[in-house]
């Protein structure tokens, strides 16, 4: 499955939320940048007045980076389009796959409207992010051909697709995600830790060498500080023990699918997956809420 065969509106809505993500993390790098420069400026490089209005500039600018954020909230625009992005797939998948709640019925047009009831209901249950997710792709279809083509498939082949498709690449995202935030954790760490080491040098030259005055304690103590905020906002150990345990339920989950032989057994553990991943999901959404 490409990106263009899902839904235009989880198009929209993944696209948006990749678009806030980037705004969310871009305004903080600048406010952790510029509090890092004036920390730099703090040293006293010149007397100058200019120099002192740069100074206060950049602390004027900090603030105004701050406010816009806390008046536009990014991220709550990216978790949002997260959550509803990720509510379209999973059900996409169920509707392919011929799982409850998008089961056969005698005529092809039953299954197609209850899912286009669901999109226009989580439509309706995110008005709040309308227009947020309102673009060019609002004209394009909800229910692919693709989708179509899929669903209209015998059972061993929706197996098969499901299985490469969805089990497979869900185990190998998550495997993926999980080994790259435990090395993220690494090197943030590992860098605030010199950071911490370099700045302990700068103090103990204050006293081996006094006539040093222009040491970068200050702006390495906000760097370090920094680090320590991103290390929190990322919540690497976190996400990397989260994904590593989702990995495994979806591989304790695979073998089962080698043994159904039936349409219903088949619904229920398309609909036991896409719970596991919903789940994951859920539980990365009110992580992002405890910041």
């Amino acid at each position: 499955m490409e990106t263009n065969d899902y839904p235009a509106l989880y198009r929209s809505a993944d696209r948006s939320s990749n678009t806030e993500q980037h705004e969310y993390l871009s305004l903080l790098r600048t406010e952790y940048g510029l509090l890092i420069f004036a920390a730099i400026l703090s040293m006293g490089f010149s007397e100058k007045s200019l120099y002192h209005v740069l100074y206060a500039l950049v602390f004027v600018l900090a603030a105004a980076v701050l406010l816009f954020r806390a008046v536009r909230k990014p991220e709550q625009d990216w978790y949002r389009c997260r959550a509803l992005a990720e509510s379209i797939k999973t059900s996409t998948w169920r509707y392919m796959m011929r799982a409850e709640p998008f089961v056969d019925a005698p005529t092809v047009q039953v299954p197609r409207a209850e899912f286009r009831n669901f999109l226009a209901e989580i439509l309706r249950a995110n008005r709040h992010i309308g227009s947020g997710i309102a673009d060019e792709l609002a004209a394009e279809h909800q229910i692919t051909p693709r989708m179509e083509e899929i669903r209209s498939l015998d059972l061993k082949a929706r197996k098969k697709m499901y299985k490469e498709q969805r089990i497979d690449n869900q185990r190998k995202w998550y495997a993926k995600k999980s080994s790259d935030n435990r090395k993220a954790s690494k090197i943030w760490v590992g860098a605030t830790i010199l950071v911490y080491i370099a700045a302990t040098v700068t103090v103990l030259l204050r006293i081996a060498k006094p006539e040093w005055i222009l040491l970068p304690t200050e702006p390495l103590i906000v760097l370090a500080a920094s680090f320590i905020g991103w290390i929190q906002i990322k919540k690497f150990n976190e996400l990397a023990s989260a994904y590593a345990l989702t990995a495994h339920e979806i591989g304790i989950l695979q073998p089962r699918l080698d043994e159904i032989n039936e349409e219903v057994s088949f619904s229920d553990f398309v609909n036991e997956a896409e719970l596991a991943f919903s789940r994951e999901h859920t539980q990365w959404v009110a992580r992002q809420h405890q910041e």
